[in-house]
Order: structure tokens, then C-alpha cells, then sequence
């Protein structure tokens, strides 16, 4: 595995999509790295719920980071190959956190699994992403 570290300013810095949505990495490492995304009318569809979009894009950029954390030796970055994404409730305040973690790490795919929950614990999504390793 990869020696690659990152602090919580260089996660976001690495996808100044994360910097435009909101992302707020909390904790960066190679067995979990976690990001909080606040609720606001910006981020939201009809009836001021969150828009799934923005749920997703935040369990993505989480498991991207994670991912990255660790690639096996020789490998360059990863990019997202697949992802399902079960939304289980809905967001209308607070915020998100969203908790990823590696299932697999092989030398040509990486598997994570990544929980959003809201801000009072209750799970918003469960996210399953494979990340293609570069080289």
C-alpha cells in the first residue's frame, strides 16, 4: 500500500469540485476519512429537501479520497468505475456526514463503502463505489 498522506485542506484542494459544493473534510486517513456537507436552500430540490445529487457528489468525493489513501504501490490515482447509492431518508436541515471506508483494495480496483447519516445519527445513504486504479 501507498505511503500517500493528506491533510483535511489538501482533500479539498485535490477536487476543487469538493471546495465549490461545500465539502468540509473532518478526518483524512487510509481506514476511514470522513466530510460534512451543510444543509442550505443552494444544495436543496422542491419542498427544501437536499437534492440526492448533492448527497451524492459528497459520499463520491469521500470515497475518491479514500481510495487515493490507499492505492498500491506504483499506482498514479483512481477514478470513480461504478457506484450505488441507496438513499434511505431525507435531508431538510443540519447536515450530512459521510463516513468512507476501504472493502477491498486490490491492484487494478479499490472497493468503498461510504454512510451518509444526518445530524442526528440517522442514516441518509449508503453508498458501494469501485475506484479503477491508475498507473
Amino acid at each position: 500500500m501507498s505511503s500517500v498522506t493528506l491533510t483535511n485542506e489538501q482533500a479539498v484542494e485535490s477536487m476543487p469540485f469538493c471546495a465549490t459544493i461545500g465539502v468540509e473534510f473532518t478526518t483524512v486517513a487510509a481506514e476511514e476519512t470522513r466530510a460534512r456537507l451543510e444543509w442550505s436552500p443552494e444544495r436543496c430540490t422542491i419542498g427544501g429537501v437536499m437534492h440526492g445529487g448533492a448527497l451524492m457528489a459528497l459520499a463520491d468525493s469521500v470515497g475518491a479520497v479514500v481510495a487515493y489513501l490507499n492505492l498500491p504501490e506504483g499506482a498514479t490515482g483512481t477514478t470513480t468505475s461504478s457506484s450505488t447509492t441507496n438513499l434511505l431518508r431525507a435531508v431538510r436541515d443540519g447536515h450530512v456526514e459521510a463516513a468512507s471506508r476501504p472493502l477491498h483494495v486490490g491492484r487494478t480496483t479499490i472497493v468503498v463503502e461510504t454512510e451518509l447519516l444526518d445530524a442526528a445519527g440517522r442514516r441518509v445513504a449508503k453508498v458501494t463505489q469501485t475506484q479503477a486504479v491508475l498507473r
